[in-house]
């Protein structure tokens, strides 16, 4: 009797290896459209999948990144079809990357390889995959790992694809379809989210449902950037400002632990013109006609996300230029009428004193080599992770 358990264990544990196998070889059942551009996609079909997803997933933005990529990395994109109806999208980015960008530390810094990011690597959240209403989950991760399989084969006149990740995914495991294809899944920072009450419809009622410790503190932040001689000015256009935005942007980008791309020049001038005010906002701190700050805030649904900021770290060493932009995203939120600030995992001290909760994201991954994948778990702990510290903001 005392074999019989550890008998039946072992059992289950490989028939279900067993099944992960099959899965793995056999097709998904879908059609696939596979393309480097967007335009080359049937554009009524993106929408009509990508209607009630993220922004992120949407043609504007995308078009934004298509016009304007960043150096060494290339765009794909992919249509699943049931039955010559479209049911999922996806949306991937293509580069090469070595330990040092992923913030590894020694030996592992040395490590170099191609990855396909079902993703984005400029936004945080689930902005790889839309799936249509109605469709089953399950069998639509399992098409989405088919048509990762398929680019990562397309890819190989150009090199060969190490590791495929799909980011960033809620809570803290993979889909079943992607667990049924042997990805692995690790935590990373959370994202900072703050959730505004119902009757929270402008700045001045964010203060008011604040403590009085952050309440003053967010005050004074505002206060000293004026008594600074500054102007903050909320602006729509930000071609004019292309090249102090993007030097501003390397400033903050730089000292990132993790910064597996940069942006372009051109990126976030293509975004505020693909977008319009609308769904976009940009405030810029500048002094004596000198730029010393800036960030942005998109509007997805009705989620504001406090998007790329930069600003001069010798200014902010004198003003609290970081906290004055961090705030001008809460007003620019609450102008867009969101219910919720998603502020990034980077920062966290500063975001949970804005009342940010953290949001459990995770990364799901696997290795080309099946048997790469056995030793991949044990790394993925040196991965830099943060804990988002507990502050008692508000009042409530």
């Amino acid at each position: 009797m005392r074999l019989l358990k550890p008998l039946a264990k072992i059992t289950r544990v490989l028939a279900a290896a067993r099944e992960r196998h099959r899965d793995r070889h056999r097709p998904s059942g879908y059609g696939f459209a596979i393309a480097e551009h967007l335009d080359q996609l049937n554009a009524e079909h993106w929408d009509a999948v990508t209607a009630t997803s993220s922004l992120f997933l949407q043609r504007p933005y995308l078009t934004a990144l298509g016009e304007a990529p960043p150096e060494g990395m290339t765009l794909r994109y992919a249509l699943l079809y049931r039955e010559r109806i479209p049911v999922v999208a996806v949306a991937c980015q293509l580069l090469a990357i070595d330990g040092t960008r992923l913030g590894l530390k020694k030996p592992l810094h040395r490590l170099r390889l191609r990855a396909l990011i079902c993703g984005n690597l400029f936004s945080w959240g689930d902005h790889g995959v839309a799936i249509a209403p109605g469709e089953d989950s399950t069998a639509a991760w399992l098409g989405v790992g088919e048509a990762l399989y398929r680019i990562r084969r397309a890819e190989r006149l150009s090199g060969q694809t190490d590791l495929v990740l799909v980011k960033d995914l809620p809570g803290s495991m993979p889909p079943d379809g992607l667990k049924r294809l042997s990805y692995r899944s690790f935590a990373t920072d959370p994202d900072m989210v703050i959730e505004h009450p119902v009757r929270t419809r402008t700045f001045a009622d964010y203060l008011a449902t604040m403590n009085a410790k952050y309440r003053k503190a967010a005050k004074d932040a505002i206060a000293a950037v004026e008594r600074g001689g500054c102007e903050v000015e909320t602006v729509t256009d930000l071609a004019p400002w292309a090249e102090q935005l993007h030097a501003l942007y390397h400033q903050v980008h730089e000292r990132a632990s993790v910064r597996l791309a940069t942006i372009s020049p051109a990126f976030l001038p293509a975004v505020a013109r693909h977008l319009g005010a609308g769904r976009f906002r940009a405030t810029v701190i500048h002094r004596q006609g000198q730029l010393l700050g800036f960030v942005t805030t998109l509007k997805d649904g009705d989620t504001a996300v406090g998007y790329l900021i930069g600003f001069d770290y010798a200014a902010n060493a004198e003003l609290p230029l970081y906290f004055r932009l961090l705030y001008a995203t809460v007003e620019h939120g609450l102008a867009l009428g969101c219910r919720r600030l998603s502020l990034g995992r980077t920062a966290l001290e500063p975001k949970a004193k804005m009342g940010a909760k953290p949001v459990p994201l995770h990364v799901a991954l696997r290795h080309r080599i099946p048997a790469a994948n056995a030793v991949i778990r044990p790394l993925l702990h040196w991965m830099p992770h943060d804990e988002a510290p507990e502050r008692t903001v508000f009042k409530d």
